[in-house]
């Protein structure tokens, strides 16, 4: 058995992670942290994981909880994990860390972005972007692995075969997202109150999102040259998902049947990628509470566009689920260990 700690696990991601992890035939969660609700029974804070797990919730201290771990889920804010990461990784542990603080290839591109100097910058530049479909092998030797944002896993998988095949004019990319108010944590925010965000729809964080040179950063890597993107993320009133339309012209103009094609043939071997036929288009309905990445496309001879639609749940795909996949990728296991089931509908 993989013995599992999770720090921070009283935030959606957290949670989330427990309710997977809970059931995972080949992990035992032996420790869980929390600030807030230090020395309080789990199923106290959220009744819904009665008889689900029995653990208390205890103290931060990422050294005492790697003594008994083999990997560590760090569920917290950017800026904090730097904090804890170091510690587990000196006593030979593996981190998978749910923030943004090791996701960068180039610590001058986080401390722009996230206005806050990096203060392990060594061994962010080691970590492993943990995208499966695309870093599997990589991933296979971390120790540390950033685990995506949301909003680019949905546009980088939904690009990737495009990119790799240079099908498209990069500088033309349009990512048009958007979220479930879980994207934006369980803190209190005015943004996301009830009568805020209910009956309302606003973009936000235009040409400013911290998740663009995310998203730059790998498609750049997929391209073989530098991209910048125009990504605009939007605030929907449902609790999950996430749906990007991603706009690109061609350089020729192929039928959707041969996309479609291409795109089947390049996540053939991808259980979490789902590649819809024709004139069907992805819902977040259609990806909820589950591990998958809906795909589908079209294209658009007027325009001389390609126009993807992508969904995941952006609590799973989007966060703990694909960081169980990074864990079982981690350790050998079946991708799907865990992870193997379908999607809540209606």
């Amino acid at each position: 058995m993989i013995k599992v700690g999770i720090i921070g696990a009283t935030g959606y991601t957290g949670v989330e992670l427990i309710r997977i992890l809970s059931s995972h035939p080949r992990a035992e969660l032996v420790g869980l942290t929390s600030q807030t609700y230090s020395n309080q029974g789990f199923d106290s804070v959220f009744p819904s994981a009665a008889n689900i797990t029995g653990l208390v919730l205890e103290p931060q201290d990422a050294g005492a909880l790697a003594e008994r771990c083999d990997v560590i889920f760090t569920a917290l804010p950017h800026g904090v994990s730097m904090d804890v990461v170091e510690e587990i990784v000196n006593k030979g542990k593996k981190v998978i860390d749910l923030g943004a603080d090791y996701r960068f290839d180039h610590m001058d591109v986080y401390e722009k972005w996230y206005k806050i100097e990096h203060k392990t910058p060594d061994l962010a530049r080691k970590a492993v972007y943990g995208l499966p479909e695309i870093h599997r092998e990589l991933i296979k030797q971390a120790d540390v692995i950033g685990n995506p944002g949301c909003y680019p896993t949905s546009i980088i998988l939904g690009l990737a075969p495009l990119l790799k095949k240079a099908l498209i004019n990069p500088d033309t990319i349009i990512a048009d997202s958007k979220s479930g108010v879980s994207g934006g944590g369980r803190g209190l925010n005015l943004a996301f109150h009830f009568a805020e965000c209910n009956e309302n729809f606003k973009a936000y964080n235009i040409g400013v999102h911290r998740h663009t040179p995310e998203i730059e950063q790998e498609l750049s890597k997929l391209a073989g040259e530098k991209i910048t993107v125009s990504f605009t993320p939007h605030l929907v009133p449902m609790t999950r998902g996430i749906l990007s339309t991603i706009y690109a012209a061609l350089y020729k103009l192929p039928s959707t049947a041969e996309l479609l094609e291409l795109y089947r043939e390049f996540y053939k071997d991808e259980y979490f990628v789902r590649i819809h036929p024709a004139g069907q288009y992805p819902q977040t309905k259609w990806v909820h509470g589950s591990n998958f990445c809906d795909i589908g496309l079209t294209v658009d001879h007027r325009t001389n566009r390609v126009v993807v639609v992508s969904a995941i749940d952006n609590l799973v795909k989007g966060a703990s689920g694909q960081a169980v996949q990074n864990m079982n990728i981690l350790f050998g296991l079946p991708e799907k260990t865990g992870l193997d089931f379908g999607p809540v509908f209606p």
